[in-house]
């Protein structure tokens, strides 16, 4: 099972349309699951026009009070970074759970034990299937702030629906950034993919990603996407790669028929001609870096 990390950095290069891309070239010849570690805003069920079936639900730790056995002490709050607990001297703790992230840290700084572990719902892992591509998708509950746990926990439903079905490929597209979520999607894969545009905002996100994947020591291609629109940062892309040794395994042009097929609910490659020989030849070069 080949694990591979879609990402870039930048927001709106065009990850979730490649990654999806990429997923039905592939499953052509090979059983593929698609991992949409995208929490906040997961669209790859609408790229592919896939009905998602819930799953599960992803649940976090937050802390529960015993007043009997509290002392006042404030120790809690102290320790909290998310500045979750309200304590002023003399009076009970008071707890904000919609700002609290889970780290438990006000556990085990409490002397009497009066603090121990609740949990909240913080998301829910859906699954669904189309074009050949088997889709596992997270989404964040609406208010939240831990999206870095909710793919953590989407990585491992998608690990163990991967093993049951005997998949080849197992695609994670990631958010945009290089936040925790990012973070938590490149850890653990064989082989990433950096999606970006010639522009300069997508070339400087593009170094910042590049050098999380570094820090995994993971092999790693570039793909251009909307590659004709700025000839110049074209130039200035595929410069860096040369400098870094990174191969770019395609450019994607812009068309207009890329933008119509999302609309559509379509994947780029759906449909013989330009866009679908483009991923055909990405999907090649991707599948002979990894040995295949």
């Amino acid at each position: 099972m080949k694990k591979i990390a879609v990402t870039g950095g930048k927001g709106g290069t065009g990850k979730s349309t490649v990654a999806t891309a990429i997923a039905v070239e592939l499953a052509r010849n090979y059983r593929v699951l698609l991992t949409d570690a995208d929490s906040d805003c997961p669209n790859d069920h609408l790229i592919l026009s896939v009905k998602r079936k819930k799953d599960s639900d992803v649940h976090q730790l937050v802390p529960k009070w015993d007043m009997s056995k509290c002392i006042k002490c404030g120790k809690c709050a102290a320790v909290c970074k998310q500045d979750s607990i309200a304590f002023v001297r003399g009076r009970y703790p008071a707890f904000v759970p919609d700002t609290c992230t889970g780290c438990g840290a006000c556990i085990v700084a409490c002397p009497t034990g009066a603090i121990s572990e609740g949990r909240k719902k913080i998301g829910t892992v859906y699954t669904g299937r189309n074009y050949g591509v088997d889709l596992v998708s997270g989404e964040l509950k609406i208010g939240e702030m831990a999206s870095g746990e909710i793919v953590v926990e989407v990585k491992k439903r998608a690990q163990a629906i991967a093993e049951k079905l005997k998949s080849d490929f197992v695609l994670t597209d990631s958010a945009a950034g290089i936040g925790c979520p990012v973070i938590a999607s490149i850890n653990g894969s064989d082989f990433v993919v950096a999606v970006t545009e010639p522009t300069p905002s997508a070339l400087h996100d593009l170094k910042r990603v590049l050098h999380i994947t570094d820090q995994f020591t993971i092999p790693k291609a570039i793909v251009i996407n909307k590659s004709d629109l700025n000839d110049r940062f074209r130039k200035k892309i595929k410069a860096f790669a040369r400098e870094r040794k990174i191969p770019v395994i395609g450019e994607i042009p812009y068309r207009k028929s890329a933008v119509e097929r999302n609309v559509n609910m379509m994947p780029v490659n759906a449909e013989e001609g330009e866009m679908a020989e483009s991923i055909s030849l990405i999907t090649e070069k991707l599948t002979g870096l990894l040995g295949l």
